[in-house]
């Protein structure tokens, strides 16, 4: 399979570029889409010294991205279908990016990439998948919505990356047909 991270992770950083600690957002302090707890448990993990999120070094951002979001599943999934995987797990976790991609597949969505899942995925037009996994996330952020009505500030703003995801997964596969 072809490594498409560079390239996912230039179109995922576009989107979480930047320093915020907005106190709506339920992330908290956050530097390029990583949370502060994130952080200080990854270096925790490794054994070193804890440090302010904002001021964390690019390269840490871009470890913590490679291992934690994109592994182990991107490199097996289609080129689009990749991208689209690891933008909603930076955005919402992978479990909640599995779910999402199974409901997408018409599987079960157990939130557990298995046997079953594996061949939907292999047995899927690309296209077709982009379509309905970007309907699954779109339903996704109105049900957070629905249970939440103070994330709605945060609405607009997710369907604009879900759609631009959509655009970006799109031509990713039409550079490798």
């Amino acid at each position: 399979m072809q490594d498409n991270f560079n390239a996912s992770l230039a179109a995922v950083l576009k989107w979480e570029g930047g320093n915020d600690d907005d106190p709506v957002d339920r992330g908290g302090r956050t530097s390029r889409g990583i949370t502060q707890r994130e952080y200080d448990a990854w270096r925790d993990e490794k054994g070193l010294p804890r440090l302010d999120v904002w001021q964390a070094p690019q390269s840490d951002i871009e470890r913590i991205y490679h291992d934690e979001y994109w592994e182990p599943l991107c490199d097996s999934l289609p080129v689009g279908i990749d991208y689209l995987y690891f933008d909603m797990a930076v955005n919402a976790g992978p479990y909640r990016a599995t779910v999402l991609l199974q409901r997408a597949l018409g599987v079960g969505d157990d939130g557990r990439i298995g046997p079953i899942t594996r061949a939907a995925i292999k047995g899927a037009n690309p296209t077709v998948l982009i379509s309905d996994f970007t309907t699954a996330k779109e339903n996704f952020y109105a049900s957070i919505v629905r249970a939440h009505p103070e994330q709605r500030k945060f609405y607009r703003g997710w369907i604009n990356r879900v759609q631009d995801a959509e655009k970006i997964a799109s031509n990713m596969i039409m550079t490798i047909a």
